[in-house]
């Protein structure tokens, strides 16, 4: 598998469910602050010339939830979805595609202080989504009980970055220890050390 990435960019997330798998790949830095998302070469591996990508053999693939779904099927055995049949793989299903539906848009509603009817917003609204999220956090640990899975790498990364980096999360006390379990995995070291060296590297 070789991911196409950049560090402080939604490719964090595939980053992390790589490392959380186990499996050997390749990482292809893409200068996304150059324009090198724009050029013929990275489009023919990604159209809409953005980060996650993700080949394997021949297959190609973008979109952090698709890329990730991809992974957890493509490893069964790091155990990171639930099996086929299994009733926990509706909610799997909803939260592993939840941040891309509910959380950015949402996020974006609340930092450009956008307003729209509840009715109209495919997200409700930004209370409404945080709502969600921490009703869903509340039993804890992670979405699925015990068991860690790509929903979390995706929801996870996604509460985490709106409440330390975006700061655009007033953080629930089931998320704030939602987020502290998540950056405790080694995973999640590992892919915060792998940014960190590339960002060292590309400043000299």
């Amino acid at each position: 598998m070789k991911l196409y990435w950049a560090p402080h960019s939604r490719a964090f997330r595939v980053l992390w469910m790589l490392e959380e798998a186990g499996v050997a790949y390749e990482r292809a830095l893409v200068d996304i602050r150059n324009g090198a998302q724009d050029t013929p070469a990275f489009r023919a591996v990604n159209p809409m010339g953005k980060v996650p990508a993700l080949t394997d053999g021949e297959a190609r693939l973008a979109e952090s939830a698709a890329i990730c779904a991809y992974v957890a099927e493509r490893v069964p055995e790091a155990g990171l979805a639930p099996a086929l049949g299994d009733p926990a793989r509706g909610r799997y299903l909803q939260y592993l595609f939840f941040s891309a539906g509910c959380m950015e848009p949402a996020f974006v509603q609340k930092m450009m202080g956008v307003s729209l009817p509840k009715s109209s917003a495919g997200w409700g609204s930004f209370d409404l989504v945080m709502e969600v999220v921490d009703a869903a956090l509340t039993p804890g640990p992670y979405l699925l009980g015990e068991q860690f899975t790509a929903a979390d790498v995706m929801l996870g990364s996604d509460v985490w970055y709106g409440i330390g980096l975006l700061k655009v999360i007033d953080p629930t006390p089931a998320m704030v220890a939602y987020v502290e379990r998540l950056t405790a995995r080694p995973a999640f070291k590992r892919a915060q050390e792998i940014e960190a060296a590339a960002l060292a590297a590309a400043a000299g």
